[in-house]
């Protein structure tokens, strides 16, 4: 009897502190679904699966206004989800329809078929999604062009279309903007290296040295672990996966308990597209975009750091470009920033799109 009350006890003690949190997810995710409501006659809100790539995906659609400019982003990573920035990019709706896309791999496409049905996990399949991803926006909603933004992994991804198929594009963002080299320049693989020894991380020191810095040598699981090691020794990339990311994916009103798991299960998913990355070369591929070409980085991002980017920034030729840093920021700079990236949406970015009845298709 003892035993079952001291056992009793100890789970009401534990059981206190976690109806607790799930009291204050409820009450959160209440009023953030509130405030994601589109009611006017004009807007839009869509969740639906669609078939990319002979593969099931989700893709959400959210606007205030249908006769406003379609930007389609495309979310890193690979495997995380931006379906659970619902909330932070909320005012971005009111001047654009913003699509988002669970990649193969990732979130709810995940949780639809399963882990072991995504297919073929390469960068090169991404990229095809990518592009019928693009296709179907535009043949859904009626419009010839897309803003593209792409963040992180996505921006290599969605930098690629933009440079091949302007016809699909009307102007490019990238954010956290990725670049390739070929496996050349070795500087982060030692940045990371120098901030697991400052932080006395004397095992993960030891795992990503015995890597080597060659990631032609990596294997998938080798590529997570770094970029796990990377992000977390980023103190501002650090931060914001706190204050942003994971505090967006507990209080998303468009995701249940069980895609809390999904979320972290699609890194482990979508890490065999790793090393098919690592022969990439951007500036081989070209750094000439007949559409207007924006990069909003993170000033104090240590993940894909802005001097990289600045870097091919200086080398592009488009009819119109600018960089922007956004300061006090690292990694996921958009999201920490949300304010900030809508301020160069607004004043930068549309500015330079045709007239809307012009993007229409007729």
């Amino acid at each position: 009897m003892l035993t079952t009350v001291i056992t009793a006890a100890a789970c009401t003690a534990v059981a206190a502190p976690v109806a607790g949190l799930l009291t204050r997810r409820a009450i959160v995710r209440s009023g953030n679904a509130r405030r994601l409501r589109i009611t006017g006659s004009q807007g839009i809100d869509e969740q639906y699966f669609t078939r990319i790539g002979g593969l099931d995906q989700w893709i959400g659609v959210r606007g205030e206004d249908r006769a406003n400019p379609v930007m389609v982003e495309l979310h890193g990573g690979p495997g995380s989800s931006h379906s659970i920035l619902a909330s932070v990019s909320r005012d971005w709706e009111r001047h654009v329809t913003l699509v988002r896309w669970d990649m193969r791999g990732t979130g709810k496409t995940l949780r639809r078929s399963g882990a072991e049905k995504q297919g073929e996990m390469t960068f090169e399949r991404m990229l095809q999604d990518a592009v019928e991803v693009v296709e179907h926006v535009r043949e859904r909603l009626g419009v010839r062009r897309v803003v593209l933004l792409g963040c992180s992994f996505g921006s290599a991804v969605a930098m690629r279309i933009a440079r091949s198929r302007p016809d699909l594009v009307g102007a490019y963002i990238g954010t956290d903007q990725k670049i390739f080299d070929g496996g050349r320049d070795t500087a982060d693989y030692y940045a990371t290296l120098d901030r697991l020894e400052q932080a006395g991380k004397k095992k993960e020191l030891a795992a990503v040295r015995d890597m080597g810095p060659d990631q032609r040598a990596w294997s998938a699981e080798q590529f997570s672990h770094f970029n796990r090691f990377a992000s977390a020794t980023d103190p501002h990339t650090f931060a914001a996966m706190k204050s942003v990311v994971m505090k967006s994916l507990w209080y998303s009103p468009l995701h249940s308990l069980r895609e809390i798991g999904t979320f972290f299960k699609s890194f482990m998913v979508s890490a065999p597209v790793l090393p098919t990355t690592v022969a990439l070369d951007d500036r081989a591929d070209g750094t000439r975009f007949d559409v207007p070409f924006f990069i909003a980085q993170g000033a104090c991002d240590q993940v894909n750091t802005p001097a990289r980017a600045r870097a091919f920034f200086d080398d592009v030729q488009a009819p119109v470009k600018e960089f922007t840093l956004i300061e006090d920021a690292g990694h996921f700079a958009a999201y920490k920033r949300p304010e900030l990236f809508l301020d160069l949406l607004l004043t930068r970015v549309l500015p330079t799109l045709p007239d809307a009845e012009a993007s229409r298709k007729c």
